[in-house]
């Protein structure tokens, strides 16, 4: 089992609701959703370095990453109904 550390976080109840709706772990699915937000953190960081020293992506390149990550459409319908 990874190694845990209690803490207390303050949310807002409507979303301490949504969570317990949602799921009976509520410390598991707090801890997935730090975990892919560290992770985007992470990419972005190491994206702005790769830009910063082999200057900005084409618009092809962009266009071919967005076509590897959510296929031949280019880009996530669900992404742009946010």
């Amino acid at each position: 089992m990874a190694d845990t550390t209690r803490i207390t976080v303050t949310l807002p109840t409507e979303q301490v609701a949504e969570l317990r709706r949602l799921t009976d772990n509520v410390s598991g699915y707090v801890a997935e959703a730090v975990a892919r937000q560290i992770r985007h953190q992470l990419l972005g960081e190491e994206l702005r370095r790769y830009e910063e020293e082999h200057g900005a992506f084409t618009d092809e390149e962009l266009a071919a990453a967005q076509a590897r990550i959510f296929g031949a459409g280019g880009h996530d319908e669900s992404a742009s109904a946010a």
